[in-house]
This record gives structure tokens, sequence and C-alpha cells, in this order.
């Protein structure tokens, strides 16, 4: 199960513990804020690209948008998301819980500054009911991510 991958992943850092778990899905940026009872904005959503046929994640924040000019001058390439039944297999989890703790090996993590303006933010924990209240800085910490990209664009 893809929530025992992020569980093990987070146990190694001592924040196992921390997960939470709702009764309601949070699959969505807005039913995650609905059941953390946050703004969307808050909500680390993890969006899955394909970048010279690798697998990579970019951590956003809930209410931006990626920017097509600024990802093709990071990466060199248009942003092309992985399609639907490839996700689970490229990355470790589904649609809904796709996060970057216990993620495949071979999977880049890019961290945007979008979430940089927060205080807290809510990454999903591989499952589409589940999330863990971390600060940016915390994510920065545990996560390996290659570095901090600037490739995304609010929404409002």
């Amino acid at each position: 199960m893809s929530i025992e991958r992020a569980r093990n992943y987070l146990s190694t850092c001592g924040l196992d513990g921390e997960i939470m778990e709702f009764e309601m899905s949070s699959a969505t940026v807005a039913e995650a804020a609905l059941a953390i009872n946050c703004r969307e904005a808050e909500i680390a959503k993890t969006l899955s690209f394909l970048v010279e046929d690798k697998p990579i994640l970019i951590v956003a924040s809930g209410n931006s948008k990626i920017d097509n000019a600024k990802f093709k001058a990071e990466f060199h390439t248009k942003a092309k998301m992985l399609a639907f039944d490839d996700v689970e297999v490229l990355i470790g989890h589904a649609v809904g819980g796709v996060c970057p703790f216990g993620v495949n090996e071979g999977v880049t993590i890019y961290l945007d500054d979008s979430l940089k303006s927060f205080d807290t933010v809510y990454p999903a924990c591989g499952s589409s009911n589940s999330a863990i209240k971390l600060t940016p800085q915390k994510l920065e910490e545990i996560v390996k991510y290659e570095k901090w990209v600037d490739v995304c664009k609010s929404a409002e």
C-alpha cells in the first residue's frame, strides 16, 4: 500500500506518528483543504511529469499552476504530465495520494518556490485520505530533493 511506503519513509524522520488520516477524501486540493480545515494554497500538491523520459515530481502550493514558460526555461522541455495510468507505476503512489515520501528509485523531486510563503503546508502521505503538517523548512529537510525551482504561477 502506498500509505505504508510513505509511513515507512516518514518513520526514518521520526514523523510517522504525525500522519493524519481522514474519513473523507483528500485526493484533490479542494478536498484536502476541507478535510484539514485550511486554505487550498496551504496544500502541498505533488505534480508528476516526464522530463527526458524520466519521472519527476514538483511539490507546489495548492493554489498554483505550472507556468509553461518557466517550466521550459528550467527543464528545457515542454511540461508533460504523466498519464493517469503511469503515475503509480513510475512514481510509486497513485493519483490522489502522490507525495514526495517513499517514491520509486530514479524519481527526481523538486520543491517549488510557491511553498516558501507559508508557515505550514500539508502534503499527502501516499493515499487519497491522508496528509501531514510540515513547515516548508521541515519538508526541505526530510525530502530527498534535487533543488528549489520557480516553475509555477498563482492561480488566484
